[in-house]
């Protein structure tokens, strides 16, 4: 059987030519504050989920730029244990009024190990894993049927791909041309268990999701020049959902713990953390 599938030509976007767009520095730096938040949120006595924090980081904060534009477009952080990830990545883009790495974990404030809506910014609860796909196909729907703009974007994990409801949420997503869904794979190659090639291996994975109807990109994870073009169309016109699958380290910016199947969830003493802030650039 002979797949037709429409991929998208990354070898064409800004990074791949050298060039930076103008948005980079202000992405930039806010990852390097938003890093060094998620560290300190490793130093609460809860810990939390580092890695996957740090890896996912860069491709929440190009989406929420993205979402800021006002057209309706709603980022849903599906692999929710990676909150501290996405409550750092809020408040460097001023969704957050306050900063929430004192008051994660801790009675009385809504910063808990996974997100819910009593988080601005945070309209889905998500932590059951595959959960958050749907919600954001949903949101996609919702805007097509009501003749508005805007993209439904779920960040999914690696290892969240084993969950069937993902599988079943691309199928109907493209059996209803649902253009203006957006999914994108944080691929950083771990999972609680370990290493996502020692668990449950995916092969050509851009492959699996043009067979199930989507239009693909490849891109570096960390690169918002990348990110931004990927993410940047309104794709009201598009009739077939998009999988983007981003390169990511796991760990990513603090050098103790990148590409460590370990660094899943920490807990950190102040110290510890000191030094890796330091470390981050």
């Amino acid at each position: 059987m002979t797949v037709l599938t429409d991929t998208i030509d990354t070898a064409g976007l800004p990074a791949s030519a050298g060039a930076r767009t103008p948005d980079h520095a202000l992405l930039a730096e806010r990852a390097l504050r938003a890093r060094r938040l998620v560290v300190d949120m490793a130093a609460s006595p809860r810990g939390c989920h580092l890695g996957g924090s740090l890896s996912v980081l860069d491709i929440l904060i190009a989406g929420l730029h993205r979402a800021s534009s006002g057209d309706g477009t709603e980022v849903v952080l599906s692999k929710g244990h990676a909150a501290a990830g996405l409550y750092a990545a809020l408040y460097v883009n001023g969704t957050l009024p306050e900063n929430p790495a004192p008051l994660y974990g801790m009675a009385g404030h809504p910063y808990t190990g996974h997100p819910g809506p009593k988080v601005p910014g945070v309209r889905f609860p998500t932590g059951s894993l595959g959960h958050g796909v749907p919600y954001a196909a949903g949101w996609a729907m919702a805007r097509r049927l009501g003749g508005l703009p805007g993209l439904g974007i779920a960040v999914t994990g690696d290892g969240e791909l084993q969950e069937g409801l993902v599988w079943e949420t691309c199928q109907v997503a493209a059996a209803q041309r649902l253009g203006n869904f957006v999914l994108v794979v944080d691929r950083n190659g771990g999972q609680n268990d370990g290493m996502v090639a020692d668990v449950s291996p995916l092969p050509q994975l851009a492959a699996r999701f043009a067979a199930f109807g989507f239009e693909t990109a490849e891109v570096d994870g960390h690169d918002f020049d990348a990110l931004t073009a990927v993410l940047s169309g309104d794709r009201s016109g598009a009739t077939r959902p998009l999988a983007v699958v981003a390169d990511t380290v796991k760990g990513k910016g603090v050098p103790a713990v990148e590409g460590k199947a370990a660094s899943h969830y920490v807990t950190i003493d102040a110290a510890r953390a000191a030094k890796w802030k330091r470390a981050i650039r």
